[in-house]
């Protein structure tokens, strides 16, 4: 179905000396496609030392701004403009700038959910997947802002130990993730273990109902899956992954928690759009240069993390 334009995009690569990079949650023909697969923290690892020149980014915008922000000297495509984030909508510059203000001995620490003019007023970045670790390396006595997740950032404080002042944003798809769903899976595959990413509404309640359930990144959900000799997992989070999950470990079987569970940014992405992005040089993705050079410390520290 797909075989005349994986051709199309593959000889564009070559011509334009092009790397695809994928998240996790992008529609399957699209992962298939991508050179590099991965989760908010492999991709922007894999962004910061790719030798290509162009490097189209199908995910959503925030992902795309910091590979640009990462590679200013190449140029970075993102097949679709209007491929947003909800969770990054929550929280503006003018929010950090405002608790800046107020706390002038605190820490910012930006999850990689947001926009390149929050990230350069941040300290640290972090994704689902270091996002404890690297709150754990930080000044017991600076007070913290964490941003935008409150899901996550609950999560961090229950491992950590530490309270952080925590911006009320949420990811649209994992905060309709609830017990309700989850209950009703667990109750149908009650040998499977059970997978949710942090950003989900339900921690606290869902290690009450599951204590074994585990909390992980997309990464961290593809890991473990192989590493066990379980054979069904629930999984609660973006649908997406379930096909990167399948295809590391296709003798297993994963059932999404809610099978409506689609973030619809994500899959504005298709085939034609990465086609035409590079036939075409569209869209490229531009950052206000001071900007890009204050957020890209903060990537930085993000990326030395493990």
């Amino acid at each position: 179905m797909y075989t005349e334009l994986f051709d199309q995009i593959q000889d564009l690569k070559k011509v334009r000396n092009a790397i695809i990079l994928a998240h996790s949650y992008q529609r399957d023909e699209v992962q298939d496609i991508a050179d590099f697969v991965g989760d908010s923290l492999g991709l922007s690892r894999e962004a910061a030392k790719t030798d290509a020149q162009v490097i189209v980014f199908a995910g959503v915008h925030f992902m795309a701004e910091t590979a640009a922000i990462l590679n200013p000297e190449k140029t970075v495509l993102i097949p679709d403009p209007d491929a947003g984030c909800s969770l990054a909508d929550t929280i503006a510059a003018d929010d950090v700038r405002a608790w800046k203000d107020s706390n002038p001995d605190g820490l910012v620490v930006a999850y990689v959910n947001t926009t390149a003019e929050v990230k350069a007023l941040a300290d640290v970045c972090v994704t689902s997947a270091n996002a404890v670790s690297v709150v754990s390396a930080l000044d017991p006595n600076r007070p913290i802002f964490f941003v935008p997740d409150m899901f996550l950032g609950a999560h961090v404080e229950r491992e950590t130990g530490r309270k952080m002042n925590l911006w009320l944003g949420e990811c649209h798809v994992h905060a309709g993730i609830g017990e309700k769903e989850i209950n009703l899976r667990l109750s149908e595959h009650s040998k499977a273990e059970f997978l949710i990413h942090p950003e989900c509404s339900c921690g606290s309640a869902c290690l009450y109902l599951k204590p074994d359930a585990k909390i992980m990144s997309t990464e961290g959900m593809v890991r473990y899956s192989q590493s066990v000799e379980a054979e069904e997992f629930v999984v609660a989070t973006e649908v997406g992954i379930l096909h990167r999950l399948q295809k590391f470990s296709p003798e297993k079987r994963f059932f999404p928690v809610k099978d409506s569970a689609v973030c619809e940014y994500m899959k504005m992405i298709t085939l034609e759009k990465i086609r035409d992005s590079l036939l075409m040089d569209q869209f490229k993705v531009e950052i206000d240069p001071d900007i890009s050079e204050k957020a890209r410390n903060a990537l930085e520290s993000m990326i030395a993390v493990g």
